[in-house]
């Protein structure tokens, strides 16, 4: 049974955009209770998550991005970034343990006191883009993982795996013909936000998938897709963009994924690691907003990293 570090921090749970808004503060209450509920409390060892630093944030994003975040905190009320995406007076506190729960996480697992971590943190992050906000992320969590692990502890290769329904278009801006990343994706397609699809760099494996695809759809690609992507590119870790927006049960898209499919592609993942990367992986919380099904599928993902 691998040892399984859960990081979060109250900060995550204070960036509010709104009363309408699907990115609610809710979301970690959802996965608390089911947390409570399934007895997982007792099997994982729990972590506050620090704050990531402007230098960490610019092994991803550009300085002048990074000072605009900074800059646009509103002392009272929202600032409107784009459609999707707005700040309270705590979001940018909240953005920064969300990256730093990744950075922890990192660190945990390399020192071996850990040998995998899942963040459940908000802002989410795979959509941030280098100089960008966008799709309800502040700064790109993972990707600020996992050159975390790259530049701060030397690893040669780092793949970050991404079930979301939504494409990680964030994460391919930065990873997209990097030396020592790769990335591999599935999302339903067309869909927002219209990105992952035509000629891609070779680090970057793209799996869209239909409106109404199901459970079925998601392990065949991982399958024939993504551990075959794995097995070539040799990764000493990996990094997981963990959706559960794509679940039969959420409003914003159209896949019909159920929390044994979470199970089963994270068990892949871990059993990959197990063999392949001294079972490092670090798992970052994306989407999802059923808020029911969301704490379902964040339980049984846990489980998948745990394994027996």
């Amino acid at each position: 049974m691998a040892n399984v570090g859960f990081f979060s921090d109250p900060a995550c749970h204070r960036h509010d955009m709104g009363e309408e808004h699907p990115e609610s503060p809710a979301r970690l209450d959802a996965i608390q209770d089911q947390l409570l509920s399934s007895g997982m409390e007792y099997v994982l060892r729990f972590f506050d998550a620090p704050q990531a630093t402007r230098e960490q944030l610019r092994r991803v994003h550009t300085a002048e991005y990074i000072e605009s975040i900074f800059n646009r905190v509103p002392r009272q009320g929202i600032e409107i970034l784009d459609e999707d995406t707005r700040m309270c007076p705590h979001s940018l506190t909240a953005a920064l343990h969300a990256a730093g729960a990744g950075i922890d996480a990192v660190d945990r697992v390399m020192s071996g006191e850990i040998h995998s971590a899942f963040c459940a943190v908000r802002p989410p992050g795979h959509h941030a883009e280098r100089d960008k906000a966008m799709g309800f992320c502040l700064f790109n969590n993972i990707a600020i993982a996992a050159a975390h692990a790259r530049e701060h502890h030397g690893l040669e290769r780092v793949a970050i795996l991404d079930f979301d329904v939504h494409h990680g278009n964030g994460t391919e801006d930065f990873v997209a013909g990097r030396e020592g990343y790769l990335l591999c994706s599935s999302f339903q397609s067309p869909y927002y936000p219209f990105t992952g699809t035509g000629n891609l760099p070779d680090n970057i494996v793209n799996t869209p998938l239909e409106a109404g695809a199901g459970g079925d759809a998601l392990r065949q690609l991982v399958q024939q897709e993504w551990l075959p992507a794995l097995e070539q590119f040799k990764p000493q870790m990996l990094f997981i963009s963990a959706g559960f927006d794509g679940h039969i049960e959420d409003p914003m898209a159209q896949l019909r994924f159920r929390e044994e499919d979470y199970f089963w592609v994270t068990e892949r993942l871990r059993e990959y690691a197990d063999c392949n990367c001294e079972g490092r992986v670090v798992s970052m919380l994306e989407g999802g907003y059923a808020l029911s099904a969301l704490g379902r599928s964040v339980v049984a993902h846990l489980k998948g990293l745990i394994g027996n």
